[in-house]
């Protein structure tokens, strides 16, 4: 791959690629895509679609986001400053404008926090049909989430990966920060959980390194024996 790694576990374990091939791939089938969408066009949930094909954003998503990593733009010196200072590869990375949201190689979906409906309220909707996630990223809100295949997570990728390579999982070390890491901890021989991690998370790791902003990963790296 161009940044150097032979492969990636992506969309919380929903796409696993090795050596430029596809080794693992479970996509939302098409007709709880539509459905999501509707719904939450419906309710006034911002949220965007993670697919292989680029991070497709909702109408109202740009500023809704800008506001939960920068502040009040609109009025708010500082938060403009610092949207012209620092602006997020997030951010720019999103695909916006598309008028049809109704994708066929949907991985996840991902919603900002709203004040028309709680997560409790979004998870009851769809927990027939997707494993709902609360709160991965902080910064969207608390009642914020992502959508996953049903018993799709990371720790089902890590096996596949395994499997394909014939390694013991003793082999494997975790490093994460979100509730979506809890399965991978549970499963892999070592959990490392960063210092910005939620507290569940932290719980269950067998290390804790510092945050993220303050080179937690060089610091698990080196702890492990992994540099």
């Amino acid at each position: 791959m161009e940044i150097g790694f032979d492969g990636i576990i992506g969309a919380g374990g929903g796409f696993v690629e090795l050596n430029d091939g596809m080794l693992y791939h479970k996509t939302v089938p098409a007709s709880e895509v539509r459905r999501m969408v509707d719904f939450f066009d419906q309710h006034g949930v911002d949220f965007y679609l993670e697919s292989n094909g680029g991070l497709f954003a909702s109408k109202n998503f740009l500023p809704h986001v800008e506001r939960c990593i920068y502040g009040d733009i609109a009025n708010d010196p500082d938060a403009r400053r610092r949207k012209e200072e620092q602006p997020h590869p997030f951010i720019e990375g999103l695909i916006y404008g598309e008028e049809d949201l109704y994708k066929t190689d949907v991985n996840k979906a991902c919603f900002l926090q709203s004040d028309k409906l709680s997560f409790a309220q979004i998870k009851a909707e769809f927990e027939n049909a997707f494993d709902t996630i609360q709160c991965t990223v902080p910064q969207f809100g608390d009642d914020s989430g992502e959508l996953m295949v049903p018993g799709v997570h990371k720790a089902t990728a890590i096996e596949a990966l395994l499997t394909h390579l014939s390694l013991p999982k003793e082999r494997t070390i975790a490093i994460g920060d979100g509730l979506n890491d809890l399965e991978m901890f549970d499963y892999c021989a070592v959990g490392i959980a960063m210092g910005n991690a939620k507290e569940e998370l932290k719980a269950v790791a067998d290390h804790i390194t510092t945050s993220v902003d303050d080179d937690g990963l060089y610091q698990a790296f080196r702890t492990f024996g992994l540099i």
